[in-house]
């Protein structure tokens, strides 16, 4: 069992948000820097809702397009496109997050084809209990489509300056119903699969994602 001193924790924990077996990286030389992508007239709200109706019960997100524009609006194209259908929360570590959003229940990794998000961590929005933010590889910029939702305060994760080591993960929406769901999740028992460690016993799945009122 490895046992983790108090200064190795917190970049221990930070190593297990980065995308696994391949991983949300699709290559830094492709990273797209421009405008975020464009959505439909019914999504043109700063502050949407979107709804994960999972096997644990329903959470819902609300989304800041006006801090974190990129990151939103990125999440809200895979919703839209049905990437998150039949995904499942696929790392859960009890006291930090629970992660989802790159694999199904048989660990198959569903890769996105959307460019990479530039890292939007220094907008002041914290990795506070509740939020949700992007999870990436060690390029501060792959975040594609997997995200996490934080269970604790987690202030190691937040943006301190634009290093390799500060840049931090990216927060762009918080829950705002459901957060027993999340909780729930979180107490699930968990075991190595394969080469992935933190993984439910039971596959805690996506049926469906939505934007609310959509």
């Amino acid at each position: 069992m490895i046992r983790w001193g108090k200064a190795t924790l917190p970049f221990a924990l930070a190593t297990l948000l980065v995308a696994c077996a391949g991983g949300d990286n699709n290559g830094g030389d492709d990273m797209s820097t421009g405008e975020p992508p464009p959505l439909p007239p019914d999504l043109g709200n700063m502050t949407p809702h979107v709804v994960f109706e999972t096997t644990s019960g329903t959470i819902v997100f609300e989304l800041d397009r006006e801090r974190a524009p990129k990151s939103a609006n990125n999440i809200l194209d895979h919703v839209e496109n049905g990437f998150y259908d039949g995904l499942t929360f696929h790392r859960v570590i009890p006291g930090f997050m629970v992660q989802a959003g790159g694999f199904t229940p048989d660990l198959m990794q569903r890769q996105s084809n959307k460019p990479p998000v530039p890292n939007e961590a220094s907008n002041g929005l914290k990795n506070m209990r509740g939020t949700i933010a992007m999870a990436r590889t060690s390029d501060p910029h792959s975040a594609t489509s997997q995200f996490y939702i934080n269970l604790v305060d987690n202030d190691f994760l937040n943006f301190t300056a634009e290093t390799p080591s500060g840049w931090g993960y990216a927060v762009f929406g918080h829950v705002v119903e459901g957060m027993d769901v999340v909780d729930a999740i979180a107490a699930v028992q968990t075991a190595r699969s394969g080469q992935m460690d933190d993984v439910p016993v039971e596959p805690v799945v996506i049926e469906r994602a939505y934007v609310k009122g959509s």
